[in-house]
C-alpha cells in the first residue's frame, strides 16, 4: 500500500503534531502533505520528513500569522494531487479532513475534533481580545465556513475520533460514525522523581480557551506556587493577572518539561480539551492531574488514581481540587500504571491494525 500522510499544518507543536510524529514513525516513506509549515519549529522526529505545503508557504508572512489567512486555506487544498496513493491517513482538526482524493484512494481521517473555531465560536472568541465588529464579522464567516466544512465531510471515507466527546462531535456536527482510538503517549520520556517539588506545574499554548486565567486567579487566592510552561498570544494578558508566586517558563525543551512534571505536585489542566495528552504525561511521570470535568478528560481521568475533577469553571471549585490533591495520599505506581495504557506502542498497533481491515473492507466495497 502507497500511503500518504495529511495535516493541517506544522507551524506549532501541540498534541495533533506529536501524533502526525508517530503517523511518521509508523509510515517514515510517506510524504506529509501540508498547507504551510515552519522549519525552525518542527520537532527533530520530523526534520526528516518529506513534508509537501500548497502555496500558501510562499506567502509573506504567513508562518507567524497563519490564522490571519483563514479563508484561503479551503483554497489552497485543492491543488492536492494524491492519484499515486492507495490509502491518505490526515489528521485534521481543521481543513485536512476536507482534502479530495480520487475514487480509488481511500482517506481515512483521525479528526482532533471538528473545528472549534467555527462549530464553538462563540466560546472560542469568548475571551479574544478582538472588537466586537470584527467577532461579527468574523462569525458571519464561520456561519459559511460550517456549511463548507459539513459538507466536506463527505470526503472521508472513515472517521477515527481520538476520545468519547469527539466521536459525539463527528455524529452531531457531520451526521457520520466514527471509531475511538485514543492518542499516543511516549510513556518512556518520563521518570518518576525521587523528590517531589513545592509548585503546581501548567504545560500549554497560552491561547483563551484553554482558561490559564482560571488557574491563576485560583493560584492568586491560594498562594502556592504554579510554574506556567508555553508560549501563545494570550501570554501578555496572563502576564498581567499574575502574582509573585506564578512564574512564566516560556517555550522549554522536551528534558526540561520532564523534569518539571516529574517534580510537580500536580499538573493543572483548567480548559476542556478535545483528548489533552499533556495529562497522562504527567502521569507518566507519576504526577497526579487536576483537570476540568469535561471534554477528553473523561476518557483519561480516574478519580483518586492518577486525578481529580473539579466540575465548574469557577475559582472555588479549582481551589477545592488543589485541597483534594493535597490530602490525598498518591500511589505512584498506580498513576504510572494507568499512563502506560495510552503507550504509543499500543496506539501504533491498534492504529495500523485499523488502517488495514478499514482498506480491505473499502476495496470490497464495505
Amino acid at each position: 500500500m502507497k500511503i500518504a500522510i495529511a495535516h493541517d499544518y506544522l507551524i506549532q507543536m501541540g498534541g495533533a503534531e506529536r501524533v502526525v510524529e508517530v503517523f511518521h514513525d509508523m509510515y517514515p516513506e510517506a510524504p506529509i502533505f501540508t498547507t504551510v509549515f515552519s522549519d525552525d519549529r518542527l520537532s527533530r522526529n520530523l526534520k526528516d520528513a518529506d513534508i509537501r505545503a500548497t502555496w500558501l508557504q510562499k506567502v509573506p508572512g504567513v508562518k507567524d500569522n497563519f490564522k490571519g489567512v483563514l479563508p484561503l486555506y479551503p483554497i489552497a487544498i485543492r491543488d492536492f494531487d494524491f492519484r499515486d496513493f492507495d490509502i491518505v491517513l490526515s489528521s485534521s482538526s481543521a481543513f485536512m479532513k476536507s482534502i479530495q482524493v480520487p475514487k480509488h484512494t481511500f482517506h481515512i481521517c483521525y479528526c482532533h475534533t471538528p473545528m472549534r473555531f467555527a462549530w464553538d465560536y462563540d466560546t472560542y472568541m469568548a475571551r479574544q481580545s478582538k472588537s466586537n465588529l470584527l467577532k461579527n464579522m468574523l462569525k458571519l464567516y464561520m456561519n459559511r465556513l460550517k456549511t463548507w466544512d459539513a459538507k466536506t465531510s463527505r470526503n472521508v471515507d472513515q472517521f477515527v475520533a481520538n476520545s468519547s466527546v469527539v466521536k459525539r462531535r463527528i455524529l452531531h456536527y457531520y451526521q457520520r460514525d466514527s471509531d475511538v482510538i485514543f492518542p499516543p503517549i511516549n510513556t518512556s520520556r518520563f521518570k518518576r522523581a525521587t523528590n517531589i517539588g513545592d509548585y503546581y506545574l501548567i504545560v500549554s499554548r497560552l491561547v483563551s480557551y484553554k482558561r490559564i486565567d482560571l488557574a491563576i486567579e485560583a493560584f492568586k487566592r491560594n498562594g502556592l506556587k504554579l510554574r506556567i510552561v508555553g508560549e501563545g498570544p494570550d501570554r501578555k494578558r496572563l502576564e498581567s493577572m499574575a502574582a509573585p508566586n506564578i512564574e512564566f517558563l516560556g517555550r522549554l525543551e522536551d528534558e526540561e518539561v520532564n523534569k518539571l512534571m516529574a517534580e510537580c505536585r500536580a499538573l493543572v489542566f483548567p480548559g476542556e480539551e478535545d483528548f489533552g495528552i499533556t495529562p497522562l504525561e504527567a502521569n507518566a511521570a507519576g504526577r497526579p492531574v487536576i483537570a476540568f470535568q469535561g471534554g477528553g478528560a473523561l476518557d483519561t481521568i480516574v478519580p483518586h488514581v492518577n486525578g481529580v475533577f473539579f466540575r465548574k469553571h469557577q475559582v472555588e471549585d479549582v481551589l477545592e481540587a488543589v485541597e483534594k490533591v493535597e490530602q490525598h495520599a498518591w500511589n505512584v505506581d498506580d498513576i504510572i500504571t494507568h499512563a502506560r495504557k495510552f503507550d504509543e506502542e499500543n496506539f501504533k498497533d491498534q492504529l495500523k491494525k485499523y488502517v488495514e481491515q478499514a482498506y480491505v473492507n473499502f476495496l470490497k466495497g464495505g
